[in-house]
């Protein structure tokens, strides 16, 4: 298979419209756009193919309840660590969609799964954790290509999160995902456009 220009052009818009979107409509996501996004996750890449990832659908108004609690204590403790006008600015921020996502999703790693049979990951075990991160960027490339917009949380304590969904031992706290329609169309980051922080360039330097 080759791609071409188009191709090429396809993916560098849908990259760029990626967003940290933290501002949804409520109007539900429908089945065939869920089912669509949970097989993207499919092709996403891991280490000796063990595919740690693993996702809870978390419907429940008390579960999402506590965890927008703690979202909230967290971030006011976050908060008092900036002074002035900046810790004016952080208040002023959105961090999180959880008051109106419609579709909220809880991932995890599984520190040790049988699948794979441990190859690529001796001497590196944080590669379990990279795979599942690269599988929420598939996730989330996948979603905008949906026209639906998705925001990860990162402003939570794992372990409260751990405890309220009752996981196994071995499953470690990776990411809240919030996915819906978003209010708005941006192709500018919040933070860029809040003046909090800009974007740099990435460099690969010689040796």
């Amino acid at each position: 298979m080759k791609f071409d220009a188009n191709d090429r052009e396809t993916l560098l818009r849908i990259l760029r419209w990626r967003r940290d979107v933290r501002h949804f409509r409520t109007d539900p996501v429908s089945h065939p756009v869920i089912g669509r996004l949970r097989a993207a996750m499919d092709s996403a890449p891991s280490v000796g193919n063990a595919r740690p990832w693993r996702v809870l659908r978390i419907e429940d108004p008390a579960l999402r309840a506590l965890i927008r609690a703690n979202f909230e204590a967290c971030n006011d403790r976050a908060a008092q660590g900036y002074d002035g006008e900046q810790a004016r600015e952080y208040r002023a921020l959105k961090l999180a969609g959880l008051d109106r996502a419609p579709l909220q999703l809880a991932v995890f790693t599984e520190t040790d799964p049988e699948a794979g049979h441990r190859l690529g990951r001796a001497t590196m075990p944080e590669t379990l954790r990279q795979s599942t991160a690269m599988a929420i960027h598939t996730l989330w490339l996948a979603a905008r290509a949906e026209n639906i917009g998705m925001g990860m949380v990162s402003i939570l304590e794992p372990e409260v999160v751990e405890r309220a969904l009752a996981v196994p031992d071995n499953w470690e706290f990776a990411a809240w995902l919030c996915l819906g329609h978003a209010e708005f169309d941006d192709d500018t980051p919040l933070l860029h456009r809040e003046g909090w922080q800009e974007n740099s360039a990435t460099e690969w330097e010689r040796r």
